[in-house]
């Protein structure tokens, strides 16, 4: 959870720190890289040894490799060379973050804004730490000041739009997002929010804006999803549908792709039959899934195939003891007298 919340506020440039481990080819060669790149700056250190700069490029790349504590040595050094340099207390905040001291993060970026009060990049990553640790006052007081330095800073809209919603503020945290994608038209996570916003409230504006999030990123999980869900909350089966089979297309491991294709065969559209196989795909993907075992059960119950029904009631409640619909299930059988 702590790599998450830092990964919101470093963004893209330390990415590969708050990455999960794995052993793909990809991650090797971003390994290897990495290390490459760490032998040619030591042997640069070594040459110039009173340059900060070389301290805080290095610092910057021991991060991304998780050496938190020679990266944090390195960007001190920077700084005992020269402590006037906002990009240097910026480093030494993301190496503060990702090691889950986000109280020394903040005093490093309040000492990056006292050096150069119109810092964007400190300000924006200061408000974003208020948003982290729920300090709404501080992060719109430092939104209010970063918009006062550059009115038309999207990612400042965006970032006061979160706090007000985690406050309830929707009202206004749908005109923070309006101004974000007003000023920069590629803004894929604002439109994304508002997309989920007038979905809650059925508008068709959500189709138009999780549609403009993917003109941005057409291979989006997120987006795609959300726009068939939209659909599919909203009646429009015959595109819900079109749009999973789209997502299946860009992850086949996606197990929400066959699950809600079943539940609108299911619930909405009244095939039985035809539902199942659907349910069962789930199941492939994840043999946990406990909601699918109770769905394809109740689609068999729904046919009278009470046998198939009982035994996915039963596996559903292997899987999620007491889950009560599963219950249900069993006793509406118990009720026709099914004998197993």
């Amino acid at each position: 959870m702590r790599n998450f919340f830092a990964c919101l506020l470093l963004g893209l440039s330390v990415l590969s720190a708050c990455r999960s481990g794995g052993d793909g080819t990809g991650q090797q060669t971003e390994s290897d890289t990495t290390r490459i790149r760490l032998e040619v700056l030591n042997q640069q250190v070594e040459d110039d040894a009173e340059n900060p700069d070389l301290y805080n490029r290095r610092a910057k790349y021991l991060l991304s490799d998780h050496q938190f504590d020679k990266a944090l040595k390195d960007i001190n050094r920077a700084i005992s060379l020269d402590n006037k340099k906002t990009g240097y207390y910026i480093t030494l905040s993301d190496i503060y973050l990702l090691m889950g001291q986000t109280e020394n993060s903040r005093d490093a970026l309040t000492k990056a804004v006292g050096i150069n009060p119109r810092e964007k990049e400190a300000l924006l990553k200061l408000a974003k730490l208020y948003l982290i640790v729920k300090d709404y006052a501080n992060c719109f007081a430092t939104v209010k000041q970063l918009l006062e330095v550059d009115n038309g800073y999207s990612a400042a809209y965006y970032t006061r739009a979160i706090g007000l919603l985690e406050q309830g503020d929707t009202l206004h945290a749908v005109n923070d997002l309006m101004q974000a994608v007003d000023k920069n038209q590629q803004y894929y996570d604002a439109y994304l929010q508002l997309g989920e916003l007038h979905a809650i409230k059925k508008s068709q504006l959500a189709e138009l804006y999780l549609k403009n999030a993917l003109n941005i990123r057409p291979q989006s999980k997120e987006a795609i999803y959300m726009l068939g869900l939209f659909y599919q909350e909203n009646g429009q089966f015959d595109k819900a549908i079109a749009t999973y089979q789209n997502l299946g297309k860009v992850d086949t491991a996606f197990r929400e792709v066959p699950y809600n294709m079943g539940y609108i065969y299911l619930v909405y559209l009244k095939d039985f039959p035809r539902a199942i196989p659907y349910f069962t795909q789930s199941l492939k993907l994840d043999p946990d899934y406990y909601q699918a075992y109770y769905n394809r059960g109740y689609a068999y119950e729904l046919m009278g195939d009470y046998k198939n029904a009982y035994i996915d009631y039963q596996k559903s409640l292997k899987i999620k003891v007491n889950y009560d619909k599963a219950v249900d299930g069993l006793n509406r059988l118990d009720k026709v007298k099914f004998r197993k």
